[in-house]
């Protein structure tokens, strides 16, 4: 029982700080969609992933090839949708929507759907905690995103860009169902290098259109800092720590955590975009962490 405790701590743990480091995904990637297109933007991130990784994994992923091999299709989806397609329509989807209307459809849509997919294909109980508490997280976030007046979200209109984000979302969520049946005989940095290579050369032939479309990337070491946040932080230690979250607490009680987001996101665009950070914040945040309490609390079957 102690030991069940301590890993349901510890995934919590992760989830969390998962969160913080992805929060800031989108303040920077808004800073540069004006200086890079969004696959490129994609492209570069998780090949900066994947040479960070190569020195750590690839002794590891030669000896587990075999496996690697017989499991390529499974890897080929956990690839498409939590590498190439994820971030790219966020990225995509990012130049036509409002700010907020990417962070009500990205925040809100992807737990639901993780959730329901979960129980759908993973048999995971949902149980009326974790509805609860996800209802609880979504009321957090919508009393965010309306500045404190839930009138506000009257005015929310849905276009080509709100769909870029809801694509997203679902790609996001059958990512997060697939990871919880990873093959025991592929190593966790196996995984994730694996999955990276895997993203990076499925996104290739639309990263050639856009060099052969888009006028050239103006590199300097602003622009270089970015992607190599992106493909470090928000990259090989997000997703390595999100990966052991959804192993000790189940895809769909991890998924609850990525309501922090936008939470996190409004700190950090205080603190380093010099936003204001109001009372609406702070209610916000109470909200959203005593929803995922509530979704973690342990309910007898």
């Amino acid at each position: 029982m102690k030991s069940t405790q301590q890993s349901v701590i510890s995934g919590i743990m992760l989830a969390v700080l998962a969160t913080i480091i992805w929060s800031g995904n989108f303040i920077v990637a808004r800073g540069v969609n004006k200086e890079i297109p969004p696959v490129s933007l994609n492209f570069y991130r998780w090949l900066t992933a994947s040479l960070i990784l190569l020195p750590f994994a690839w002794t590891g992923f030669k000896k587990e090839w075999p496996a690697v091999r017989q499991h390529w299709q499974y890897l080929f989806w956990v690839s498409l949708t939590g590498i190439s397609l994820f971030n790219a329509f966020v990225y995509v989807g990012a130049h036509y929507t409002s700010a907020i209307n990417l962070a009500l459809i990205g925040t809100t849509t992807s737990p639901i759907l993780s959730i329901l997919f979960a129980r759908i294909f993973l048999k995971e109980r949902i149980g009326v905690l974790k509805l609860a508490g996800l209802l609880v997280c979504i009321t957090g976030v919508l009393y965010l995103l309306s500045h404190g007046n839930f009138y506000n979200l009257i005015h929310l209109h849905f276009g080509t860009g709100d769909l870029w984000v809801l694509l997203a979302a679902f790609c996001f969520s059958v990512y997060n169902t697939l990871v919880k049946k990873k093959p025991a005989s592929i190593s966790p940095v196996n995984f994730l290098f694996t999955t990276f290579i895997f993203g990076t050369l499925l996104m290739l032939p639309y990263f050639i259109y856009e060099l052969n479309n888009y006028p050239p990337v103006q590199w300097d070491l602003r622009l270089a800092g970015v992607v190599l946040y992106l493909g470090l932080g928000a990259s090989v230690i997000c997703f390595f720590i999100w990966n052991k979250a959804i192993g000790k607490l189940g895809a769909g009680r991890t998924a609850v955590f990525g309501n922090l987001i936008p939470v996190f996101s409004s700190v950090e665009a205080a603190l380093l975009l010099h936003e204001d950070f109001t009372r609406v914040h702070i209610i916000s945040m109470g909200i959203v962490f005593a929803g995922i309490v509530l979704a973690n609390l342990h309910q007898r079957t």
